[in-house]
């Protein structure tokens, strides 16, 4: 380990954030990088634990207690090789994942885990600036073609892993550029696009062609791509909508998260015209839905100028630490502060919306009532509604953002006989394959909407997966963690 005593001598310490004033006043992502003193402090506080639970709960299997070490003794380049063999984009788990790896790390059970996401950031961008991320194409080419679908972060890391096993890759993308989830769906505050950019041209460089504006199943059928390759990933994602189903749906005004988003993200690239349904400037908005997603859109709206902005949850406020039913090294389900949140705006729990009112077709007020759940044997809580709680809030922007309840698959089953879940996702067994001959599925198409980690840990597994199909025997990508061989 770094330092037998460096958890007991150094307290966990956050990279910096922007002032919030200057943030609010961009779209520059927030964070600051650790200066390189404070990097060798944080990871040295890893204690390399005789059972690392990290590796547990990091979908990936990062090599953490490996990478620290080395950050602490100041060999970084070799930091960079351990988690590149795991991680092929730690740029962006760096900046997006929860890090599941730190509610598992040892240290939590009763003080403050490893910084493991920001050390990950720490060092690919140590790489970037040193020149140790070069492209590697595959020495030979196997003569098999894979066709990707969706080139979010299940897709790049399936398509990754494929062309590193020497097939030739094709992805496939509906929008005007690569990038999927990562480009329009995560507001540049969090990740500048130029990190995705960055990327992309890596692994052209490696020999991965990128199609853009073609929407497979549409002008596209899945069955002339089918017949086009010799095996195809699907990465759908999970881009379809929760939906409130209220009295005065349909009045003016509301708006669903993705597009939300998408709109600015067009807009902060230059690629986009201004939409003034989809910009909160100087009006009133209500977010419903307390996620992630919830919270980027309260960004956003923070920054294009709204007059007031609320964060609205369905559920009660988590515990501020873990309860009885929650212990360590589950993910802890505690009361939690975004940078976002942080920023502005107010957030309400327990309450439900029961209608929207409004006038001339145009949305003007949001209907609550404060709820409970009531516990039930053998069954789950029950919702009620708590008499002469209702509510109102002024509003005329009210963004959706409750969740995805599964990929948009169109004509998938009837063109290639995938079969999809009772939930609407694409089935697959053990091994990431559907019920189609070479055709396999990773992220959350299959999973459902998830984690930025579990995505590229899917996407490698079913490359993996795809790999030995293709081989017509056994694969020889890596699997995660410390079986890996790259």
């Amino acid at each position: 380990m770094g330092k037998p005593t460096g958890f007991i001598e150094w307290e966990r310490v956050h990279a910096d954030k922007r002032d919030k004033a200057d943030r609010l006043g961009d779209w520059r992502e927030f964070a600051l990088p650790l200066a390189p003193d404070e990097a060798k402090r944080q990871a040295g506080r890893c204690m390399d634990c005789g059972v690392p639970f990290c590796h547990q709960g990091c979908p990936l299997g990062n090599l953490i207690p490996d990478f620290n070490e080395a950050v602490y003794r100041g060999r970084w380049r070799e930091a960079y090789d351990l988690l590149s063999r795991t991680n092929g984009f730690p740029e962006m788990t760096g900046r997006l994942c929860p890090a599941p790896c730190e509610a598992a790390c040892v240290l939590a059970i009763d003080r403050d885990p490893v910084t493991i996401e920001q050390m990950e950031k720490e060092i690919i961008e140590r790489a970037f600036k040193e020149g140790w991320v070069q492209a590697r194409p595959p020495a030979r080419r196997t003569g098999k073609t894979v066709g990707v679908v969706g080139s979010g972060p299940a897709g790049l890391a399936a398509a990754a892993q494929l062309n590193a096993a020497g097939h030739t890759v094709t992805v496939y993308e509906r929008d005007a550029r690569a990038g999927g989830l990562l480009r329009y769906g995560i507001p540049d505050f969090k990740l500048e696009k130029s990190v995705v950019d960055r990327r992309l041209a890596l692994m052209e460089a490696e020999g991965i062609t990128f199609v853009t504006g073609v929407d497979v199943g549409g002008a596209l059928s899945y069955r002339e791509l089918r017949a086009k390759h010799d095996a195809l990933v699907l990465a759908l994602g999970a881009r379809r909508p929760r939906e409130l189903e209220v009295p005065g749906r349909e009045l003016s005004g509301v708006v669903q998260a993705m597009e939300y988003l998408e709109h600015q993200n067009r807009l902060v690239s230059g690629h986009g015209q201004k939409d003034s349904r989809l910009d909160a400037a100087g009006r009133h908005v209500v977010v419903l839905g307390g996620g992630d997603t919830g919270s980027d859109c309260l960004g956003t709206a923070l920054r294009q100028g709204a007059a007031s902005v609320r964060q609205v949850e369905l559920l009660p406020a988590p515990p501020a630490v873990r309860a009885e039913g929650n212990p360590w090294p589950r993910w802890p389900v505690i009361f939690r502060t975004s940078t976002s949140q942080e920023e502005g705006g107010e957030r309400r729990f327990a309450l439900m919306t029961k209608r929207l009112t409004g006038s001339d077709g145009r949305l003007q007020t949001l209907h609550a009532v404060e709820i409970e759940f009531q516990p039930e044997p053998g069954a789950l809580p029950r919702l009620i509604e708590r008499p002469g709680t209702d509510v109102t809030f002024e509003t005329d922007l009210l963004v959706l953002a409750m969740g995805f309840t599964g990929p948009e698959v169109g004509n998938l089953s009837e063109e290639l006989g995938v079969k999809l879940s009772p939930r609407g996702t694409v089935q697959v067994d053990a091994r990431f394959a559907t019920s189609a001959d070479g055709v396999f599925c990773a992220g959350d198409a299959s999973r459902g909407a998830s984690l930025i980690v579990w995505a590229l840990s899917d996407g490698r597994e079913a490359a993996k997966a795809c790999d030995a199909y293709l081989s017509g025997g056994r694969s020889a990508l890596p699997t995660r963690g410390a079986d890996c061989a790259f």
